[in-house]
This record gives structure tokens, sequence and C-alpha cells, in this order.
């Protein structure tokens, strides 16, 4: 007898996940703990892991597919049960057949339940939108009638569908060739998002009657969407900015960044020496590091720090935790990982979580002023904008070349008000004035 695998909870606000690849195949042995698939979600890529030894039987959501958490997507025979020792054996047990080979128990299961025919998982919908395929001709393998990624691929292997009648909103917009990007001058500072690189354009999505292409919305830019949507409606934004004098740390960025990379393997970045200049302030205006629930204000113990992390079409904000507690050399290395892993679409769940003061460095891509959206439910968001050199009046009427930064904080007037916000801005300047050439770190 085998055990139903379903869908697990993935995260307190995750309500389903896209089964991104099977690392399983029926037959294969899996041990326990062994991870048995990779599942997209709207936050995070996770692993799901076999609770127990035995042998994968029966694959019952496909890759592509979206199920909702505690709905059944696989089958493993346990242990002791006379499990099944070849692939052989497995698919005479009972497992999914390709989409290509549609099996009688799939016919009889998209006959009599099409439920879910016209809900399609994002991977469909691109897939469909570049072969230019037309979802309501294919007849679903997946559960409730569902079409899946397979059904879409057996589709463009056998030249695609061929509607009665094609609309403008169902032709396909042919591929333009792209020109060749101009070389634009590079940034005052290191990028310290995950790409700074502006994306293609999008060659996705299907032109309209009137010539617009619609695109699809992904289920991250979804949940960006709603949420930034939900701060901005319930968070009554102030915003304040400060100019700072960073001309001593940039000389000991300068002088340090060659040694640091040699020794250390990781690049010297302006991004530590903020998040350090934040967290020292975050511990004498411990307000700031607060968030609100409700009807009340918690202050939060621990200080973990989130950063803004750029990709080509998301924007995720992964936590430093307990930053407090870092050096600027663990902190150069926290930054590295997480940007690292951000590209890599590895972020687990607990990097998304538990953040208490969001840190953005909008001068990676060249801005001089920003007014960010809070990252809610935290009280204020600080961004780092970009380092200039210009003529600054100093002493006695005298005139000098520094390197001048904006620093631009968005606060939630429910948690702050602008006095306590202005003291802990001016803490962060000092903070960082104070650094020069000789400084040690």
């Amino acid at each position: 007898m085998a055990t139903d695998i379903k869908m697990p909870q993935l995260g307190e606000s995750v309500v389903e996940g896209t089964i991104a690849k099977w690392l399983k195949q029926p037959g294969d042995r899996v041990e326990k703990y062994e991870p048995i698939c990779e599942v997209s979600t709207d936050k995070v890529n996770a692993e799901v892991p076999s609770t127990f030894d035995g042998v994968m039987v029966e694959i019952i959501a496909q890759e592509g597919e979206t199920v909702e958490v505690g709905q059944l997507i696989c089958r493993i025979e346990t242990e002791g049960e006379g499990a099944v020792e070849s692939k052989s054996a497995a698919a005479s047990a009972g497992s999914v057949a390709p989409a290509a080979q549609e099996t009688p128990k799939a016919k009889a299961d998209t006959a009599g339940d099409n439920s879910n025919k016209h809900r399609y998982s994002p991977a469909v919908l691109r897939l469909s939108q570049e072969h230019g395929i037309d979802l309501t001709q294919l007849q679903g393998t997946g559960k409730g009638g569902r079409i899946t990624r397979k059904d879409v691929l057996k589709a463009i292997e056998q030249g695609g569908t061929q509607p009665a009648v094609a609309t403008a909103a169902q032709v396909p917009v042919p591929e333009a060739p792209v020109a060749p990007a101009t070389p634009a001058a590079a940034p005052a500072r290191e990028a310290v998002t995950a790409s700074t690189t502006p994306a293609a354009p999008a060659k996705t999505g299907v032109v309209l009657e009137n010539g617009d292409r619609e695109i699809p919305v992904t289920g991250v830019r979804k949940t960006i969407a709603q949420r930034m949507v939900q701060s901005k409606h319930e968070a009554p934004h102030a915003w304040t900015m400060m100019e700072v004098d960073v001309t001593g740390l940039v000389a000991l960025r300068n002088r340090l960044k060659h040694e640091f990379k040699q020794r250390e393997g990781v690049n010297l970045t302006f991004m530590p020496f903020f998040i350090k200049a934040v967290v020292d302030s975050l511990k004498e205006f411990p307000q700031l590091n607060s968030v609100w629930d409700g009807d009340r204000i918690i202050l939060k113990k621990d200080i973990n720090i989130s950063i803004a992390v750029a990709t080509d079409d998301a924007l995720y904000v992964p936590v430093i935790h307990n930053a407090d507690e870092k050096s600027i050399l663990g902190l150069t290395k926290a930054v590295n990982q997480l940007a690292e892993k951000t590209r890599a679409g590895k972020l687990e769940l607990k990097d998304m979580q538990g953040g208490t003061f969001t840190v953005n460095n909008t001068g990676s891509f060249g801005s001089v002023l920003s007014a960010p959206i809070i990252n809610a439910p935290q009280a204020a968001i600080l961004s780092f904008e970009s380092i200039v050199k210009r003529p600054v009046v100093f002493g006695d009427n005298m005139f000098a070349v520094r390197d001048m930064m904006n620093i631009c904080m968005s606060l939630d007037h429910r948690i702050l008000d602008g006095l306590m916000a202005g003291r802990f801005l001016k803490r962060v300047k000092e903070r960082l004035e104070a650094y020069g050439p000789d400084s040690q770190i």
C-alpha cells in the first residue's frame, strides 16, 4: 500500500505551489529526508523532502502544475510494504503515463471533472504564449482537467493547435531582433542588487486588437503588487532625507578593497558600511526596530535587516538575521551570500522571514533621490542613493570637491513621528561621516 504525499505548507501565507522539477521518478528509491521534488511559490523555491524510506511509485502532479496546499502530488511505497524495486514494476503499479500516452484512468478523471480546465499555471501560460498555443483547444490530463506543462509540450511537438477562428488577441507575436545595447557609464558604487542590467523587452504575451501587448502576471509579481498596495493603503507614509559627506568612507574603501578581495574572496562594497551604521543606530533608537500589529506596536528584540535585492523581473527582500552581531566582514559575506542565492533562485523560506528594518541600495543603479514604499509591517525603510562628487562649502567659506550621498527614509506615521525619525537618521549620517582613510574595520 502506497503512502500519499501532499503539497506541504511552505509558509504562513503560501496557499499553493508549482512543481518546478521532479527529482525522483517512479521506481526510484527514496531515502528519508531526501528531496523528491522542487516547488516554486510566490515567495521562494524549495525542495520537498520525503519523511520516510521507500520507493516512488506514482507521480500525480506534473512539472509546471500548480497545486494547492494539502493536495496530493505523488505516492511513495514505504519500507516493509512490498516496495517496488524497479521502474517497470512501478509503472505497472499505476504510475502516471506521459501526456503523449494518456492512460484510461487519466481520461476518466478529465471526463468526469473539468473544474480546473481553465486554471493555468505561469509555466503553462508562458509556454503557450511563446509558441502560439490556444489553451482552449487542449484536453488537460491534470486533476480536474487542468492543462499541464506536458500537455502544452505535446501540442508543440504536434505542430500547435488550430483554432477555428484566430482573433487578433490570439495571434502570437514574432520575436524581433534585439539591437545591441549601448554600454552605459559605470556607476560610482558597485551594485549590490542581484542584477542592475535592464531586462530585454518581453517577448512573451499576445498582441491585442489595438496593438498593445498583454503580458501575463507571474505569482511573484502578483505578490509584489498586493503587498505594495497594502502598504500604501494601510500605512500613512512620511518621508525625510539627509545629505551625507562620505568622502572619508570612499577613501577607506579604496584603500582596502583590493587587499580585502584577495584575502576574503569577496568584493568590499559600501553596503556593509551602510548596514553597520543602521544597526548601531537602531540600538540607540529601538522604536525604529518595531512593527505595527493591529492595534499595538511591538518593539522587536532582534535586529534583522531586510535588504532589497532586484532581479530582471522581480524584487526580493531576504533577511540578514542578527545583523547587529556581525562585523563589516560578516555583513559583507551575508550580503554576498543572499545576493548569490537570489540570482540562483535558491532562497529558502527562512531567508525571507523575520525582517525588522529594510535597507535599500538604490544608488547602485544611479538613483540620487527616492521615496521607497515601506516593507509592512515594519516601521521604516531607508534608501542609500548614489555617491556623487560635487563642490561643497565648508569651514570659513571654503570650497572643496567631496563625495556626497543622499539617504532617504520612508516611515509609518502610525509608529513614528518626525522627531524620532530625524534623530535616528542624523545618527546614521554621523556614523557614516566618521569614517576616514585610516579607520579600522
